[in-house]
Order: C-alpha cells, then sequence, then structure tokens
C-alpha cells in the first residue's frame, strides 16, 4: 500500500526535449517510476483529466497528484526528494535563484530550434538567428557561472542546468544533418560545446535521449511540413 502511495508516473513523448528532461531527472535522482508514451494525436483519458488546463506532456503523477510543466516538475523533484543525491538546485539561496534564472533562459533553446524547422526558405532566411543569438547569451553566461568550463561531469554531479542544456541540444548533430549547416560550433560557443558534447557521452543521457536516426527522421518531417509539437515547457 505504501508503495502503491508513493507511485511516480511519467506521461511523455519521445521527441519531447521537455519530457526527457524530467526522465533524466528521475533517472539521475535514482527515483522508480512508470512510463506511459503520449501519442499527442490521441491523448490519453489520464493525460486529459490530470492536465486539463495545457493537455500536454510532460505530466507527473506522483501520490495520485498531477505536476505539470517541466521546470515546475523539476523543481518538484528535488524539493521532494531532497533526501536524494545529487541535489539539482544549489543549497545556497543566491547561487539557486541564478539558476533557476539560466534555466528559463535556457528552456528557449529547444522552441527556437524547433521554430527553424517549419520550411527551408526560413532557414535559409536566417530563422537560425534567434537561436544563434540565445547561444551567444548562454556562452557568455556561463563563462562567468561556471570560471573555466563545466569540468568534472558525471552522473553523480548533474544539475538542473545540466539537464536543460543536454536535453535541449540533445538533436544538435540530427538538426545538422538535415539542414547541412553547423548548428553548435565549437569556435563559437567553446564552452556550451564542449559542456553538451561531454553530458551527451554519459551512459544514463545515452540511454534516456531517442536514437539519432530517429531524431534525423522526424526533423526531415517538421522540415517539411513545419509541424509544431505539443510540448509544455
Amino acid at each position: 500500500m505504501e508503495e502503491e502511495n508513493n507511485k511516480v508516473t511519467l506521461h511523455g513523448m519521445w521527441i519531447s526535449t521537455y519530457a526527457k528532461k524530467v526522465e533524466l531527472a528521475l533517472k539521475i535522482k535514482g527515483i522508480t517510476f512508470d512510463y506511459v508514451e503520449e501519442d499527442l494525436s490521441n491523448k490519453s483519458s489520464l493525460l486529459l483529466k490530470y492536465n486539463p488546463i495545457y493537455k500536454k506532456v510532460p505530466l507527473l503523477l506522483h501520490r495520485g497528484k498531477p505536476v505539470s510543466e517541466s521546470l515546475v516538475i523539476l523543481e518538484y523533484i528535488d524539493e521532494t526528494w531532497n533526501n536524494l543525491r545529487p541535489l539539482l538546485l544549489p543549497e545556497d539561496p543566491y547561487e539557486r535563484a541564478t539558476v533557476r534564472l539560466w534555466a528559463s533562459y535556457c528552456l528557449q533553446i529547444s522552441d527556437t530550434m524547433k521554430k527553424a524547422f517549419i520550411s527551408a526558405t526560413d532557414v535559409e532566411g536566417g530563422a537560425f538567428d534567434e537561436f544563434f543569438e540565445i547561444l551567444k547569451v548562454m556562452e557568455e553566461g556561463m563563462k562567468d557561472f561556471f570560471p573555466g568550463g563545466r569540468s568534472k561531469i558525471c552522473a553523480e554531479n548533474l544539475g538542473l542546468l545540466d539537464i536543460i542544456i543536454v536535453c535541449s541540444l540533445a538533436a544538435y548533430k540530427a538538426a545538422e544533418e538535415v539542414v547541412g549547416m553547423k548548428i553548435l560550433d565549437p569556435e563559437k560557443n567553446p564552452l556550451v560545446y564542449s559542456w553538451v558534447t561531454t553530458l551527451l557521452e554519459l551512459p544514463l543521457v545515452k540511454e534516456t535521449l531517442p536514437p539519432h536516426d530517429k531524431v534525423v527522421s522526424r526533423l526531415e518531417f517538421i522540415k517539411k511540413n513545419g509541424y509544431r509539437f505539443q510540448s509544455n515547457n
């Protein structure tokens, strides 16, 4: 009965970067959970029942209570299981506030990348300009936040920003393949590039993110059809 009362269920979608952030956070914390893959063209009754406002993923159910929006869920996970390490947010109030600020800004990466796939014409016309500007601001900001770069990365010390940046940019290689241009440039964004590529090599991250070929196929579909995914931020 106690196990049932503490049951955790994540409703997600394999291509949703927002749902992947939550899935990765649960795994980092070592929290046992059930996963429900949603078809957003035929949403489950539970998704509609427990997320009536947005009707989107990710949706976390814990003890029968729903939590929605990825950043809200990530903070809920950290606060609810604060006895489990690593902590996703720093304990120091100022450092925690700074992480929240950058996390909120970093969430824009996924959306701006998706916008760039509306059509080939838009890509050629500079649809990536906003995306590159966000990366530029992140690069400069992280130089102060991580003096000397984000070093000694492992599954045991991952935090909120690690989760958001790696899931937001996990598809950068697939994106480069589809549009035929450099998305994440090691010369223009050396800190972010090194940070993301190191995170992508972690076994826990690899097992959580979708296969490269499957992502390429979906991005080609987006680029051709201008399809917009419904997912929370």
